[in-house]
C-alpha cells in the first residue's frame, strides 16, 4: 500500500477538449474547481468538427464540449461517450470591426454590404465552417443578410473561432463574425466594436458537453461542476446563454 500511494497522487488531470469560444470562460471554471476540489483538469481548446475526428480515431480525451451537440449526438452514436450528455450553454455570434476599419459595426450588417460593394473591404474573418460550428454559424447569418457570395472571396478562414477572433482583432481583416464570449474579453474589447447579430440569423449553437469512454473520477467531477451554480455563472458572464435562461 505505501508503493501504491506515490503512484495515485501522480495520476495526470484529464484532459478536456473544449470548442474555441471558451477558451476565456472556462479556465476560470476550471480554476473554480481546483480550488474547492484540489483536483486539476488539463484543458485544450479547438474546433469541435476537428475534436470530434479526433475522438472518433480513439484521442485519448476524458470530457468534451462541444459548440455544437450534433457533434454529441455523432460520438454517442458510435459509441465513443457515456450516454447522450447535457446542454451546458448557447453561444451568439457578432460582427466585431477593428478600430482602425473603415466599415461600421450595425447589427443589420448594412455597412459591411456597402463596403463589400465599394472596396473598404479586403478581407472578412470567420471560423472555418467546414469544421467550426460558429464558423458555420456566421455563413449562416451572411446568406441571411444576402451578403455570402459578395464576401466568400475576401474570407480569411480561422482554424476555430478564437484564431477568426484574433484576425478580426488584430486588424489582418477589416471586420469578421466572432463569438459573443471572445468579444467580451478585454484584448478584444479594447481592439474594436461589437455589435450582435439576431439569433434568428443562425440555428441555434447549442453547445454540449458529454464524458467520454474511459473517462475517470476527476473528468466526472468536473462533469458534474460544470452543471452547478457557480460554473453556470461564470459562463453566463463570459456572454453565454445558460440552461436555466432558455426559454
Amino acid at each position: 500500500m505505501l508503493l501504491v500511494a506515490p503512484a495515485a497522487a501522480q495520476t495526470p488531470a484529464p484532459t478536456i477538449a473544449a470548442a474555441a469560444d471558451l477558451n476565456a470562460a472556462l479556465p476560470e471554471v476550471a480554476a473554480l474547481f481546483t480550488r474547492q476540489t484540489g483536483k486539476h483538469v488539463r484543458l485544450v481548446f479547438g474546433s469541435s468538427g476537428n475534436f470530434t475526428q479526433q475522438i472518433a480515431n480513439g484521442a485519448p480525451f476524458a470530457l468534451f464540449l462541444s459548440a455544437d451537440e450534433a457533434y454529441v449526438a455523432r460520438l454517442a452514436a458510435d459509441g465513443k461517450t457515456q450516454g447522450d450528455g447535457v446542454l451546458y450553454a448557447t453561444g451568439r455570434i457578432g460582427l466585431f470591426v477593428p478600430t482602425a476599419s473603415p466599415i461600421k459595426a450595425d447589427a443589420g450588417l448594412k455597412d459591411l454590404a456597402r463596403a463589400a460593394a465599394d472596396g473598404r473591404l479586403r478581407k472578412f474573418a470567420i471560423a472555418n465552417p467546414d469544421h467550426a460550428p460558429y464558423g458555420r454559424a456566421a455563413r449562416e447569418a451572411l446568406r441571411h443578410a444576402g451578403l455570402w457570395t459578395a464576401i466568400q472571396p475576401k474570407l480569411v478562414l480561422g482554424e476555430n473561432a478564437a484564431q477568426a477572433t484574433q484576425f478580426a482583432a488584430s486588424g489582418s481583416a477589416q471586420a469578421g463574425i466572432i463569438p459573443y464570449a471572445l468579444a467580451l474579453t478585454p484584448s478584444v474589447k479594447a481592439a474594436g466594436r461589437f455589435v450582435l447579430i439576431d439569433a434568428g440569423w443562425h440555428q441555434p449553437l447549442r453547445q454540449r458537453a458529454v464524458l467520454l469512454a474511459g473517462a475517470g473520477a476527476t473528468a466526472r467531477a468536473f462533469y458534474t461542476f460544470l452543471q452547478q451554480p457557480p460554473a453556470r455563472a461564470i459562463l453566463a458572464r463570459h456572454g453565454f446563454t445558460t440552461p436555466e435562461q432558455i426559454p
